[in-house]
């Protein structure tokens, strides 16, 4: 399995932006489609974006609504998530998870990162 670090998470008034990445080691990064995913206290886990691992394939949640962007640069093994207008119900711990391919669970996660933004 392929390890992963989350990182710039923090705190933010609502309308801001935060960037946040998520670092693999232990296998080929490019190997694997990555996702972000999140959960907000009492509440489950919900799917927030996907990439392929050509790149060349992006999804994302509903609630997204053009505001956050997945993208990924194999050359440093990280998968980014830039977030704009943010809102406080954006707040929740954020996930990076890894999948073999499409026809994989995302079987490899990350510690989370806390998000937390403030009205």
């Amino acid at each position: 399995q392929v390890q992963l670090v989350e990182s710039g998470g923090g705190m933010v008034q609502a309308g801001g932006s935060l960037r946040l990445s998520c670092t693999a080691s232990g296998r080929t990064f490019s190997y694997y489609d990555m996702g972000w995913f999140r959960q907000a206290p009492g509440k489950e886990r919900e799917f927030v974006a996907r990439i392929t691992r050509s790149g060349s394939s992006t999804a994302y949640g509903d609630f997204v609504k053009g505001r956050f962007t997945i993208s990924r640069d194999d050359a440093k093994n990280t998968v980014y998530l830039q977030m704009n207008s943010l809102k406080p119900e954006d707040t929740a711990v954020y996930y990076c998870a890894a999948r073999a391919g499409a026809y994989s669970p995302f079987g490899s996660w990350g510690q989370g990162t806390q998000v937390t933004v403030s009205s």
